[in-house]
């Protein structure tokens, strides 16, 4: 996503609203109209005391770590994986001011939590929904001619919300009848976390997993383990899943040995033998 679409999506409520809210006790301190309206008492007045000056340090500390976890790369993924840790921290910082001022800021917290969800991408997208493991399973084994590219993701994660517009994206870039891109949420449908080996919980670092599936065999997995079981951090580019499943080349090499369309000599054999094994 280029820096124009980003400052477009800034636009949007949710961005906005939540920029505000990040930002808001800092500019009521910076700003001497609303600072002497909200603090009419403090000392120094306009100014950053030393333990909120601790807590917006603190708070810078742990968005950096957090999003360097998240593989955020982009201006919005930056964002919207702070949004969370910058919103607690003024919440105590309201408290800190004002208990008045804290479930004022707690009520707009939660309210605008309900009212504006993160937008989800809706650009085009041809992509699968798989509902069980049982269901991806008999996908893969109806015809192995056909290659699959699946992500194991689920909705509360910020990683695999930062990384759905750009697998959405490679589906409708590099869609084939031979070549096809599918999803299925292990938060809803654990079983299929279980069968493919992928932890599921909150503190995992496995999430989103993307695995390419040839004549319906895993064949290559991102976040890889190394040969210890230690996970490889990755993150989830266009560039990288281009590069790290070779996408390019396997497009070619999909759309140079498309599937042949059954003949009905073909069709009336496996009607007989059906019948065959029925009797």
């Amino acid at each position: 996503m280029s820096l124009k679409d980003d400052l477009i999506l800034l636009l949007k409520p949710y961005y906005f609203v939540n920029i505000l809210l990040s930002l808001s006790y800092l500019a009521a301190k910076k700003l001497p109209f609303v600072c002497s309206i909200l603090f009419p008492t403090a000392s120094p007045q306009c100014e950053l005391d030393t333990r909120e000056s601790e807590i917006l340090f603190f708070l810078l500390i742990v968005v950096v770590i957090r999003t360097k976890k998240a593989g955020s790369v982009t201006m919005i993924n930056y964002l919207t994986s702070s949004f969370m840790y910058n919103k607690v921290a003024n919440l105590i910082l309201w408290f800190y001011a004002d208990i008045r001022l804290g479930i004022g800021y707690g009520i707009l917290f939660i309210l605008f939590g309900m009212l504006l969800p993160e937008p989800t991408y809706s650009g085009p997208e041809n992509v699968v929904y798989f509902r069980t493991a049982a269901g991806l399973e008999e996908e893969l084994e109806r015809d192995k001619r056909i290659t699959w590219l699946v992500v194991f993701y689920t909705v509360w994660n910020p990683s695999c919300t930062n990384f759905a517009p750009t697998f959405a994206k490679l589906s409708a870039q590099y869609v084939l009848d031979n070549l096809k891109f599918g999803k299925i949420d292990v938060g809803r449908y654990p079983d299929a976390a279980k069968k493919y080996n992928i932890s599921d919980s909150s503190m995992s670092h496995q999430l989103p997993t993307v695995i390419l599936f040839k004549g319906g065999k895993e064949v290559t997995r991102r976040p890889a383990a190394d040969n210890r079981g230690k996970l490889i951090k990755f993150f989830f580019s266009e560039d990288n899943m281009k590069a790290s499943f070779d996408l390019n080349h396997l497009y070619n090499e999909c759309k140079d040995n498309p599937l042949k369309k059954k003949g009905a000599t073909e069709k009336k054999t496996e009607v007989e033998n059906t019948h065959i094994k029925s009797e």
